[in-house]
């Protein structure tokens, strides 16, 4: 800010808060003279989003202290510190091959969003524009889990899952969408081998390729009726 916009300031505040009025010709010198050494590089207004009067406003009634021109400066700069943070450097129209210039344009789009005179330039999305040919199906098979070559691969060391995942695909119950009452296992998780001792105690805790038939039933009872036409 220039000295006459830095007065302004002043008289803007001094009205805000009578605090800050000097009426001795030399301390209003000084108070000027401290406020524009560190406001010389804090614009007045921008057009994107900057005023010092409401900053100065919002700090008069936020703080019972009078407000210092380095609460200003400090509000400036982590403004321009979270519009550089938005901001994603554009390609420039430089030549790539004239490292002088291609960095020039970088730096001069830079300031002008830390300066307000440029809004910060966004990511652009990664799904804009028309996809090409075959990306769905792409698309489809990458934001699986696990792709469907993948998970065929696995099947003989995931037999549990296999089989609930063939039942579900045949139409059939997810028989691991319940807990079974018989091993005790929780859903989501293989039936195990229950054996019991003759004094009562459980022996043997291996995992079943096969549901228990109690936990069938019990998926099939838990399956939504079909409504009658």
């Amino acid at each position: 800010m220039h000295r006459r916009e830095v007065a302004a300031v002043i008289t803007y505040v001094g009205r805000l808060d009578p605090r800050l009025i000097r009426t001795n010709a030399g301390e209003a010198r000084d108070q000027l003279n401290t406020w524009h050494e560190l406001l010389d590089d804090v614009p007045m207004t921008t057009g994107q989003g900057w005023d010092v009067r409401e900053i100065a406003r919002k700090r008069i009634v936020s703080s019972p202290y009078p407000i210092l021109p380095a609460d200003v400066a400090r509000e400036w700069y982590a403004h321009r510190r979270d519009r550089l943070a938005r901001h994603t450097d554009p390609t420039p129209m430089a030549d790539p091959d004239n490292p002088q210039a291609w960095r020039a344009e970088l730096l001069a789009a830079r300031d002008a969003v830390a300066a307000g005179q440029a809004a910060p330039a966004a990511h652009r999305g990664i799904t804009a524009g028309r996809h090409e040919r075959g990306l769905k199906g792409q698309s489809a098979a990458v934001d699986a889990y696990i792709p469907a070559a993948v998970r065929a691969d696995l099947a003989p060391y995931r037999p549990a899952r296999a089989a609930r995942e063939a039942a579900i695909a045949a139409g059939g119950p997810d028989v691991l969408g319940v807990p079974c009452e018989w091993c005790h296992a929780a859903e989501g998780e293989p039936c195990r081998r229950r054996r019991i001792t003759l004094d009562g105690a459980a022996r043997g805790n291996a995992p079943r390729a096969t549901a228990h038939p109690c936990r069938i039933d019990r998926a099939l009872a838990a399956r939504p009726k079909a409504s009658v036409a």
